[in-house]
């Protein structure tokens, strides 16, 4: 029974980890083409979270959990707009340094991560479910 539960564990803290994930590069999509308001004020800057291995003191099991969540210190993109209220003196608007190609990838690596995660618990409940009917 202690296994079983070991495994919704770590399932579960998968789950946390890339539900976390996902609402970090929901976040950056969002903002991806937001601007400064005025010149001199920089855009939305890209946000990366990051994980660390967790070891349960109970059952010893490793889980993951989030270690922090911190801004990329990429560079801006410049876009010649002179008319944009955030235009420098050259006619240039800071953008965020947000890859939407790049933020689709993560969102869809978190999606198939969390569903396997998922799939895993399903499983776990299900063996446990069946585990207590046979010792009916």
């Amino acid at each position: 029974m202690d296994t079983l539960k070991t495994v919704l564990s770590v399932a579960a803290s998968g789950m946390r980890a890339q539900g976390e994930r996902l609402k970090v590069v929901s976040e950056n999509v969002a903002n991806a083409s937001s601007t400064g308001n005025s010149n001199g004020e920089d855009p939305y800057r890209r946000k990366i979270i990051s994980f660390q291995e967790m070891v349960d003191r109970d059952s010893g099991a490793s889980m993951v959990e989030v270690d922090g969540v911190r801004r990329d210190d990429a560079d801006f993109q410049l876009n010649y707009d002179p008319s944009h209220p955030a235009a420098d003196e050259d006619g240039f608007v800071k953008v965020s340094n947000v890859n939407t190609i790049l933020e689709m990838s993560n969102m869809r690596e978190a999606s198939r991560s969390y569903q396997a995660n998922l799939n895993m618990f399903e499983t776990g409940r299900s063996m446990r479910s069946q585990l207590l009917d046979l010792l009916k």
